[in-house]
């Protein structure tokens, strides 16, 4: 294991029991075409494991926190908890983007596409530390580092749907609801990212990215409602 993967997980405070593991949650599939050999798989898979693992755990911990809201509140602090903002916020504050093995044509990638990639390498992160230690290891993980987040989210109502939002104020303030726009779209059909322009009159106001168009759809809403100053 690299000396920067011992670093990583001394500032964490677990040690992995399979090195390899932890190295293929930091994987990108792209960096695969140019090492072959040196490591045994992207971390796509472990992406998938840790999706789930993540929302069961949140699910858990947001039912027992607000035993009083209703399903739908439920769901929608939820969705604003584990989203793809979020969990790159936290891998970036946890130093995973000093790790990320990437080809070189995706190490260049900033902005939105390196958020992506380091939400896809946190939720890979998650399942490769279930796989590892076991559900309560994966469970205190994320109750350091992401559940500490939800009073951030109630307090500014990021859990709010930002395309009703949006359209309250579109049709408040310039008579007219607004529309959406896949602008581009890439990945296998397991790990799509779609990015959707959303115009207010024809005119593009701000653009959204998300695994699915639902999810970019709310983050260009968001966007918009930044723009307008709404």
């Amino acid at each position: 294991m690299a000396a920067d993967f011992n670093a990583f997980q001394t500032k964490l405070g677990f040690q992995f029991n399979d090195a390899d593991l932890l190295r293929q949650a930091f994987t990108h599939r792209s960096y695969l075409n140019e090492h072959r050999g040196e490591v045994k798989g992207h971390n796509e898979r472990l992406e998938f494991l840790g999706d789930a693992v993540l929302e069961l755990i949140a699910t858990r911990f947001l039912y027992e926190k607000f035993p009083t809201q209703p399903e739908g509140d439920l769901t929608a602090y939820r969705a604003a908890l584990v989203n793809a903002v979020t969990c790159a916020e936290i891998a970036t504050e946890i130093g995973m983007n000093d790790h990320l093995l990437l080809s070189r044509g995706e190490a260049k990638d900033t902005g939105r596409a390196r958020g992506i990639l380091l939400a896809n390498a946190f939720e890979a992160l998650v399942g490769a530390l279930y796989l590892d230690q076991g559900y309560d290891a994966a469970r205190e993980f994320i109750n350091t580092h992401l559940f500490p987040k939800i009073d951030q989210i109630i307090e500014k109502k990021l859990w709010l749907d930002a395309k009703s939002s949006l359209q309250e104020k579109s049709q408040e303030f310039e008579g007219i609801t607004p529309n959406y726009a896949v602008l581009r779209e890439w990945g296998p059909d397991h790990d799509k990212h779609f990015v959707v322009g959303v115009h207010i009159k024809d005119k593009l106001i701000a653009e959204g990215e998300g695994k699915s168009k639902q999810d970019a759809e709310q983050a260009a809403a968001r966007a918009a409602l930044d723009v307008r100053g709404w």
